[in-house]
């Protein structure tokens, strides 16, 4: 049986008989489909079919106007008047205005919603409605290139009470958006069927998405290649072979801004310590890590290697067992056995990683073995999104995480490494790094914005606050009935109202 969702139920006898819709799989459906709270890709993967924001990228990933329709930066940099589009219209036919942007940035700024999107609104000090189609939106400081940063997605405000959103709010699975498809159901099998909202503003060739969860990646394969799916957004480095031979599916490359790392807790022994830190790191080959999950590029630092600011001055890690002894014998272990251990107490650490982030357990194991091959003991925990926010970002109950982290075009890694950042949950602190870090997001100058960035990269490798491991190459696939596909490289969706399927 399936679950009609209420506010879109009179839509569906206009919609009429469409065509066949194209399914795409997922490893695990999305926890909340809000965008005030999307803490994973299959939760912003469905966001970008439902939501939309003031501006988004073109294929040449240039912003562009979305909902806006003309924006106007005052001379001093300090102020932006943004002119909305008037034809657009929420999935329960509200006409969307100026007052659901307004509402937007003060509930994502709203301490007690406790968004994870709050950084991208921190820059700005206040929105105000000038009229039902006019937002006023005034800046902290300068801002050249405010577009760049309005990609962040608009939510109904008449669906909410305040700007204090619930994660629990009914609106998580009953989302209301501007985009070109609405939620319909949540169907008996785990999957999601989204329908063309036949009163879209823009254009939109696609009846119907429907997102199916497969937990088991050896299985997505097979679903492409028997055409029970249409959609796989990456492929097993294992089953590009067997996908590229067949003529009913298409590769698509892309690469997203996002990098792995294993992080430590620098708040707790012997973590604290940057030689048991730069030990820990040196016992770490990378390269064996990597290769059971696919191929990509090693990093060294917080940046991947095509962004203009990464610095390709400072080498990435090799692994060196004999230095990373002597690191942990001046640290005071000393190995006994097969244990290192200080004051008679081994060296044992946790380690943690989230349940729906691909390919985590295979490395998380891969990493307790080579851990426990040179001494040190490792148990490895993996969490769900509630758990990992609780342990890891407000307890920081942890020895070690295993993530990534995943960027947009801005690659604003302030919340990551400035001592005051939102997202520094690892307890990293330097007053040099600091400084780069406020002057790089104060600057207006390109070249010395890529500067001070490749300084704090250089700085933050050596203090190893982590071990940085990869950004991967990935690869899409799709049927060859799909057309006109372009993949965006962040956001996989973005372009899908081009896309056609024969």
């Amino acid at each position: 049986m399936t679950r009609l969702v209420p506010a879109t139920l009179l839509m569906l006898s206009a919609l009429g008989a469409h065509a066949a819709p194209l399914r795409y799989a997922e490893d695990r459906a999305p926890g909340i489909v809000n965008p005030a709270f999307a803490t994973s890709m299959s939760e912003a993967r469905i966001n970008e079919l439902i939501f939309e924001g003031l501006f988004t990228d073109s294929q040449e990933l240039a912003s562009v106007p979305k909902l806006a329709e003309r924006a106007e930066v005052a001379a001093d940099k300090r102020s932006m008047v943004i002119g909305l589009r008037r034809e657009v219209t929420w999935h329960d036919g509200t006409v969307f205005s100026a007052d659901d942007v307004v509402f937007t940035i003060k509930a994502l700024q709203d301490p007690r919603t406790a968004s994870p999107e709050m950084g991208r609104v921190e820059w700005i000090a206040n929105a105000e409605a000038v009229d039902p189609h006019t937002v006023k939106l005034t800046f902290h400081q300068p801002e050249f290139a405010p577009e760049d940063k309005l990609h962040f997605k608009i939510l109904p405000a008449h669906h909410f009470r305040d700007t204090a959103i619930s994660r629990s709010d009914p609106f998580r699975n009953r989302p209301i958006g501007t985009g070109p498809w609405t939620l319909t159901s949540y169907n008996d099998d785990n999957s999601i069927t989204l329908q063309r909202y036949r009163d879209y503003w823009g254009d939109a060739r696609i009846d119907e998405f429907r997102m199916r969860e497969v937990a088991d990646k050896n299985y997505q394969a097979k679903l492409i290649v028997y055409e029970s799916i249409e959609a796989l957004v990456r492929v097993l480095p294992r089953d590009l072979a067997t996908l590229q031979n067949d003529r009913k599916v298409e590769l698509y490359p892309y690469q997203t801004n996002s990098w792995w790392y294993v992080g430590f807790n620098l708040s707790r022994e012997p973590m604290d310590d940057p030689r048991v830190r730069q030990a820990l790191a040196l016992m770490v080959d990378v390269p064996e890590l990597l290769a059971p999950i696919g191929t990509g590029d090693r990093v060294s630092g917080p940046f991947v290697p095509s962004s203009p600011f990464y610095n390709h001055d400072v080498p990435v890690l090799e692994q060196n067992i004999e230095r990373a002894a002597a690191l942990l014998r001046e640290a005071g272990f000393e190995r006994d056995g097969r244990t290192w251990k200080r004051d008679g107490q081994p060296l044992a650490l946790r380690i943690a990683s989230q349940k729906n982030l691909e390919t985590a357990q295979d490395v998380v194991i891969n990493l307790q073995t080579q851990f426990q091959n040179q001494g040190v003991r490792v148990e490895a925990t993996f969490l769900d999104i509630s758990d990992w926010k609780r342990q890891i970002w407000t307890d920081r109950d942890y020895d070690l995480v295993l993530s990534l982290w995943t960027f947009d075009r801005n690659e604003d890694i302030h919340k990551q490494f400035h001592s005051s950042g939102s997202r520094n949950f690892s307890g990293y602190a330097n007053p040099e790094v600091d400084e780069l870090l406020d002057k790089a997001k104060a600057t207006t100058d390109p070249q010395e914005k890529r500067a001070l960035f490749r300084q704090a990269h250089a700085k933050i490798a050596q203090e190893q606050p982590m071990v940085f491991l990869w950004t991967l190459d990935s690869y899409a696939a799709m049927t060859t009935k799909a057309q006109n596909v372009v993949i965006h490289p962040f956001t996989f969706f973005t372009f899908a109202p081009s896309w056609t399927l024969r």
